[in-house]
């Protein structure tokens, strides 16, 4: 790329690394998901009840990054196949609370053992200084993009 260029450079680009790290890694977990029967904002989803048991709709959808409404179809979906239960009458507001049956926590055993052989292969040639490294910068990011811009972040400097 030239010096005139106002052009990302791929090759040197953080975010663009990003993406292609969160592709490829996408792309490994519905690979060992699939056979499973899974995808995975249905893994996601079994996850994050394990840890929060009584997650409303709302917060599953925000926790797997996905729309209120596909959520919604998703827990029928496991509500029909025995992994969830739901409170016929919500216990405040509108929200009813989701916990994972036996059968939902036999499906996540399986699918989580497959997700950490996958989080193990992308990690295989990275010491565990490294990890802390690489952990805590990619929080810093994170959380750095949900901070509200500040006037200097506005335009780029020319």
């Amino acid at each position: 790329m030239s010096q005139g260029d106002s052009g990302i450079d791929l090759e040197t680009s953080m975010g663009y690394l990003v993406k292609e790290v969160s592709s490829a890694l996408r792309a490994a977990m519905e690979e060992v998901l699939r056979p499973l029967g899974m995808n995975i904002t249905h893994y996601s989803c079994l996850e994050l009840l394990a840890q929060r048991p009584g997650l409303s709709n709302s917060d599953l959808a925000r926790g797997t990054f996905v729309t209120r409404q596909s959520m919604n179809v998703l827990l029928q979906t496991l509500e029909r196949d025995g992994e969830v239960v739901r409170d016929a009458v919500p216990t405040s507001g509108k929200a009813l609370p989701t916990e994972l049956t036996p059968r939902g926590r036999e499906r996540l055993a399986a699918a989580t053992a497959a997700v950490r052989g996958v989080e193990l292969r992308m990690l295989a040639d990275i010491d565990d200084p490294d990890r802390q490294t690489v952990f805590l910068a990619l929080r810093r990011m994170a959380r750095a993009l949900r901070e509200p811009r500040r006037a200097t972040d506005a335009s780029p400097e020319r």
